[in-house]
């Protein structure tokens, strides 16, 4: 899966915190060193709790999309809203 990193950017904490539930142990400090790099964030976990690329990665994965999916709604809110109000 293709990560666009300006989607993290501008979710970061959102991302930061589901980050840290799913991976308790790690630290603000640590995901901030991080800036938003998925393969930096995945190296952390792997270090930290040992779990294998395709494990984590499905774990990424779904954190994004929900991202992703709530970016999306919010954008489709707004156009609704627009042409609500041009007509």
């Amino acid at each position: 899966m293709e990560f666009n990193k300006n989607v993290i950017k501008g979710k970061w904490l959102e991302f930061k915190g589901n980050l840290k539930k799913q991976w308790g142990n790690l630290t603000d400090d640590e995901l901030d060193k991080t800036d938003g790099d998925v393969k930096a964030i995945g190296g952390l976990i792997q270090q930290r709790y040992g779990e294998k690329e395709e494990v984590y990665g499905r774990k990424l994965e779904d954190i994004y999309r929900g991202l992703e999916d709530k970016k999306d709604g919010v954008v489709d809110n707004v156009k609704d809203k627009l042409r609500r109000d041009t007509h």
